[in-house]
């Protein structure tokens, strides 16, 4: 199999589904690929039922390109992360990993076109994060919510109002900014870079005033993280945690109990926003997001220095910050659900605290005259006799 015919296949599988976020190869399974977070199976002529472990290495080596990095992290680690090009149709991020000594592969479809904050119908926040002259800014939640894509439209932000310097850290570029008001300097893990802790250690002496860092992996990245936030530059970032109060605790996490004080202090004074989006079933199909955002203030510095205690949690800050432009997943959840882009199944299931969700949608439904129970009478029953 050649070069043409993998990029045929991938063309294929591109048309063969609207609104598609990834493509999967998987021995045992046909070619696949994910719309609105299913997996759908593709057919095309010549027509082959499900993958054979060579076929998808022979997909994945044609991939890779006799690229010796790529080899060597697979061999290696398992796995390898890369970009690819698909002549001049679309970009995709690419995953090839071994599962039982086979190799799969999933590749995520990467737009070429920055969106914006109102095209993506983000929190009005994202205009305040893009204001922000220093610090850090976290964009939190699981693979594939949409946290690139959010960064990319906060930073799409700033390009078109401020005359700053951004340094990108990436791995692989998703969204290849153009040069507008400000000057973009995108950077390739492996490519531009050897790791990310280097990587952000180098652009403090590229003079940025914005710095991108794909993800958080580990304590070296987050303390040179927080050395550039107190040093004046504006470090967004990503991590893999469900919500503000996880976000916190998974950075102090990371050090040791003799540092972790220090490490309180600093990161109380950097910390800025932390948003946690997940992805929604939309009514009528499709997917919507949801987010929570706490940003700083007085009881957030102090839960960060002390630790959280009753009374003053992350969750319950954020649900009596509305002041300051906070707001709970479960909050946003019933906005999502008044106003009709979420089903009462869809925001019982993705509910923080079911029970205040459950109350919520309840005076949601009595404010609309609907029923709120099952039950349609009450009425004595007269056949009841007590045993004495």
């Amino acid at each position: 199999m050649r070069r043409k015919e993998i990029d045929y296949i991938l063309i294929k599988m591109l048309e063969s589904k609207k609104n598609l976020s990834d493509l999967n190869f998987t021995p045992g399974k046909p070619l696949q690929v994910e719309s609105d977070g299913e997996l759908i199976p593709v057919r095309m002529q010549p027509n082959f039922s499900n993958l054979t472990a060579f076929q998808t290495e022979v997909v994945a080596l044609n991939l890779i390109n006799n690229n010796r990095r790529l080899t060597e992290s697979l061999l290696t680690h398992g796995s390898c992360d890369f970009s690819y090009q698909l002549r001049d149709k679309v970009r995709f991020r690419v995953n090839v990993f071994s599962r039982s000594g086979r190799y799969s592969i999933a590749m995520r479809k990467l737009e070429t076109k920055i969106p914006t904050i109102k095209e993506l119908n983000l929190p009005d926040v994202f205009y305040q994060m893009a204001e922000e002259k220093n610090g850090l800014v976290f964009v939190t939640g699981a693979t594939g919510v949409g946290k690139s894509t959010s960064l990319a439209a906060l930073l799409n932000q700033i390009n078109e109002t401020k005359a700053f310097h951004v340094i990108t850290l990436e791995d692989p570029i998703e969204f290849q900014h153009s040069q507008k008001k400000s000057t973009f300097n995108q950077r390739e893990l492996a490519t531009d870079f050897d790791t990310f802790e280097n990587g952000l250690r180098a652009a403090m002496r590229q003079a940025p005033k914005v710095i991108l860092v794909g993800e958080m992996r580990d304590r070296e990245t987050i303390e040179i993280g927080l050395s550039a936030a107190e040093t004046g530059h504006l470090v967004v970032t990503t991590l893999h945690t469900a919500d503000a109060g996880q976000t916190i605790n998974r950075i102090l996490g990371m050090f040791s109990s003799e540092d972790e004080k220090l490490v309180r202090v600093r990161l109380a004074d950097a910390l800025k926003w932390v948003v946690s989006q997940k992805l929604l079933p939309k009514t009528g199909g499709g997917r919507i997001a949801a987010f929570e955002v706490m940003c700083t203030s007085l009881r957030v510095k102090d839960s960060i220095l002390h630790g959280e205690k009753e009374g003053n949690s992350f969750f319950e800050i954020i649900k009596q910050g509305s002041a300051r432009s906070m707001i709970s997943f479960d909050e946003y959840i019933l906005k999502l659900y008044e106003t009709g882009f979420i089903e009462e199944n869809t925001a019982n299931a993705y509910a923080t605290r079911k029970d205040i969700v459950g109350r919520g949608i309840d005076t949601i439904k009595s404010s609309r005259g609907e029923a709120t129970s099952d039950i349609k009478s009450l009425e004595l029953d007269r056949t009841y006799k007590r045993n004495n």
